[in-house]
């Protein structure tokens, strides 16, 4: 059976149908006028030969073209495009099913880092008392590494809340180059977690031999169509309004391929987009809307994710700022168009613009996965482990976020009322009305034993000092020390035999 998710009952909306079309129509306008900037010369060729206006952009530091998309285009590709999608997972109880109908959301980790938060905690003597000893938290930022990946995908496939991994950081050893950057990584992952993977590819050259490594671990084509294991995010726009030309390139056959793929667009609302919220919104969904248009130009019938991962700019230095309420105000709102065109949605949540684990990133983290999750999202990336802008992981806070989204998850349960209910609980009150004591006491132990209760925060601390940090720190280190299922041993040595580049290091068989 899939993974359940949690099914959002009456989704949060911001935007009124009138403005959801409103916004629609001003997307489908900026199709044609200004139109697109295309780097890709076979994008440009398909869009050409499907009906679009494509002309030659001169004098241009790179080959250029304006592309203008036509309204009945669009509407051909989301008729195309599937409104159910398939990610599968090696152990097939982790299969997620994403339904652009059905506002049923799964929690996923992401983005990819350059940076790896690491956390000791150390004892000091307290000043004025130094017989009192405290427990202090010290974090250390560094570069992320291979095996940093190899922990997170450990940790994440026995987070409970976790629905399927998203890579949380670029590997950066010295011996990780482009040509053995995408292989390193996708193994790294598939073997420390059973739960779907998605994730970007460095270099297009990489494509088959990452393909065909799921092809090993499933057993053939027709397997991994069926169950597919891996799925692709494309970042092919660069806002305003332009398309790339290698990730143009890797959207490209990656659909000829048919692998369930993201099409995703990331502006920044003040600088590369409008600060108003229509101005991004229209923008963004252009952006988006310009790559489901290619995907099933490409290849009709493509499973493609609509992505979103809009944010506002600092006032100060320009930088991201995704701790403000405007970051989750457009996301809700992407949701909400993703749902207009009945195509699964791959929203963000959970990010801040603190740098380390604290007050300031759980009051920025949780008001953005509280109101993003009630939106409805089908796949909500980012929730795990991020911190200062989407720069940093650290796998003591996704152990955290864990906590904090089974306390959501108990939230977004169906209340349990129906008249067979009340006429139980009327029994139950008059029952108890009747006692000398009056207490409802005896009634809490068939409840705690049927899971109606929610559990105490597990990072409670003793009523002295807030703990959480110190016994997330203890959860992790649990966690680090469970096994996994690795990928079984014949397995691993055909990928070693038959996929270039996989380094030595990773064969836990060797």
């Amino acid at each position: 059976m899939p993974r359940e998710g949690v099914l959002v009952q009456s989704p949060y909306k911001r935007l009124s149908t009138e403005q959801v079309r409103q916004i629609h129509d001003a997307s489908v306008q900026l199709l044609r006028d200004p139109g697109l900037m295309c780097y890709n010369r076979r994008a440009a060729e398909i869009f050409h030969s499907n009906g679009a206006e494509v002309s030659s952009i001169t004098p241009s530091d790179s080959p250029c073209w304006h592309v203008r998309i036509p309204e009945k285009m669009v509407s051909q590709a989301l008729e195309s495009a599937p409104k159910t999608v398939k990610l599968g997972a090696r152990n097939k109880d982790n299969t997620l099913i994403l339904n652009g109908d059905e506002p049923r959301v799964f929690f996923v980790s992401g983005s990819e880092t350059n940076i790896w938060l690491d956390v000791d905690i150390e004892t000091y003597a307290k000043k004025s008392d130094p017989g009192t000893e405290i427990l202090v938290p010290e974090f250390r930022p560094r570069r992320g590494t291979l095996m940093d990946l190899c922990d997170s995908a450990h940790v994440c496939e026995h987070l409970e809340t976790l629905d399927a991994y998203i890579r949380t950081v670029n590997i950066q050893d010295k011996d990780i180059t482009p040509d053995n950057k995408d292989v390193n990584k996708f193994f790294a992952s598939l073997n420390n977690t059973t739960k779907h993977f998605m994730a970007g590819l460095t270099t297009l050259s990489q494509l088959d031999n990452v393909v065909n490594m799921a092809k090993l671990i499933v057993g053939g084509e027709q397997e991994l169509k069926d169950n597919p294991i891996i799925s692709f995010i494309t970042c092919l726009v660069k806002s305003p309004l332009q398309f790339v030309d290698d990730t143009t390139e890797t959207l490209i056959e990656i659909c000829l391929r048919g692998l369930p793929t993201v099409v995703s667009s990331s502006p920044q609302a003040g600088s590369t987009a409008p600060m108003k919220e229509d101005g991004i919104m229209a923008q963004i969904n252009a952006e988006v809307l310009a790559g489901i248009t290619l995907s099933q130009l490409v290849n009709p019938g493509t499973p493609v994710i609509y992505g979103s991962v809009p944010v506002r700019a600092r006032l100060d230095t320009l930088g991201d700022s995704y701790g403000a309420p405007e970051t989750s105000q457009f996301n809700v709102d992407c949701v909400q168009l993703a749902r207009f065109y009945r195509l699964p949605c791959y929203a963000t949540s959970g990010v801040c613009d603190a740098k380390t684990p604290g007050m300031q990133c759980s009051v920025e983290r949780l008001f953005s996965d509280i109101l993003v999750t009630l939106s409805g999202p089908q796949y909500l990336h980012c929730a795990y482990g991020l911190l200062d802008g989407n720069s940093t992981f650290c796998l003591l806070q996704a152990v955290l976020d864990d906590a904090h989204f089974e306390m959501l998850k108990f939230f977004l349960r169906p209340p349990r009322i129906d008249q067979s209910e009340i006429e139980k609980t009327l029994k139950q009150i008059r029952e108890v009305v009747a006692t000398p004591q009056k207490l409802y006491i005896r009634y809490i132990r068939p409840m705690m034993r049927s899971g109606q209760l929610s559990a105490p925060y597990p990072f409670e601390g003793d009523g002295e000092r807030d703990a959480a940090i110190l016994l997330a720190y203890n959860r992790m280190k649990e966690l680090l020390q469970k096994p996994v299922e690795h990928l079984d041993e014949a397995t691993t040595a055909r990928i070693f035999n038959e996929i270039p580049g996989i380094l030595p290091r990773l064969n836990v068989y060797a």
